[in-house]
């Protein structure tokens, strides 16, 4: 594997998993893997999990790892190849990533979507110059689109809980005050077709996501429908794809409570954090024994250090 920005990076699923039940049976011991390379995390957003998961997994395979909140201590960088930079920006991606990419043998990045300009948001910009230019493998700490990350420790954890061969399992939109990405939705989406699971996708009319990632998922408009007999119950908001970046409802008729949880067959309830609490969930669920928010945020360690062993094969 040479980068980790989308599960097309993944090149043998059986390597994969071995190296995910590797680590989960001694992450403690693998210090070697890492030793005397170094790896840079370039945040643009903020973040809790992704952050500190990522510098534990570091920690982990004895990398040397530096945080860089490159908004707060860098310059502006130019993203476009043939820009005329005679405004605000002072350096252009193409130095700024093959410097770091001399400096570090990893390279970690977090860049949102805008929510402005569709077009250029599905780009992934800054994930792809990144790419381009910093010699080195490069890992998607959620770019505007994706969050592989995200991503594999979901599976993981279904994969850990699931009580039967093939779970249903539920994605379901949530209300939320503010407009959010479709990168968690969009990734999750992504790696199903690698799984056995029933996979339905429910939201209302007007938060259909890119038909990129939903050919083939089945999907409804109708939650208490999609949530009959789920296994698992994955919670997640995200902003208008067709009227993009837009707050279409904000009403209270999609949270998650328990009545409809009692639809699901004891299905186990998932959500990637933040969460607004008795806003996409209520309290009784997500504080239930049913709820796997806390394992599901633990097995960011799992993902983060599976991926970087991979890598550093090839660093």
């Amino acid at each position: 594997m040479q980068h980790f920005t989308s599960v097309q990076d993944i090149t043998d699923w059986s390597l994969l998993w071995q190296k995910v039940q590797q680590v989960k049976e001694n992450p403690q011991g693998r210090k070697t893997f890492g030793a005397g390379k170094a790896m840079c995390l370039i945040f643009l957003n903020a973040s809790l999990r992704t952050r500190l998961s990522t510098q534990r997994a570091a920690m982990n395979v004895g990398l040397d790892t530096v945080v860089f909140d490159i908004n707060q201590g860098g310059w502006q960088l130019e993203m476009a190849d043939g820009a005329v930079m005679n405004g605000s920006k002072a350096e252009h991606v193409k130095e700024a990533a093959a410097v770091i990419g001399s400096y570090y043998n990893l390279i970690g990045i977090r860049a949102f979507a805008q929510l402005n300009d569709r077009d250029e948001d599905y780009q992934e910009t800054i994930i792809q110059q990144f790419k381009k230019y910093a010699g080195v493998p490069i890992i998607s700490l959620e770019s505007s689109v994706r969050h592989p990350l995200q991503s594999l420790t979901d599976l993981i954890t279904i994969e850990e809980y699931k009580k039967k061969e093939r779970p249903k399992v539920v994605l379901s939109w949530a209300p939320h005050p503010r407009a959010l990405p479709q990168a968690v939705a969009n990734s999750f989406l992504e790696w199903m077709p690698y799984t056995n699971y029933e996979v339905v996708l429910t939201h209302p009319e007007g938060y259909e996501l890119s038909d990129e990632f939903t050919q083939g998922i089945r999907t409804t408009n109708n939650q208490r429908e999609a949530l009959q007999n789920a296994d698992f119950v994955y919670v997640k908001n995200w902003s208008s794809y067709r009227d993009y970046g837009q707050v279409l409802r904000t009403d209270d008729e999609w949270i998650i409570n328990e009545d409809k949880m009692l639809l699901t067959d004891s299905a186990y309830f998932m959500h990637c954090l933040p969460v607004r609490r008795n806003v996409v969930v209520t309290d009784s669920v997500i504080n239930s024994s049913d709820s796997l928010v806390i394992p599901q945020a633990a097995h960011r360690v799992t993902a983060a250090q599976t991926v970087l062993e991979l890598l550093l094969d090839h660093a």
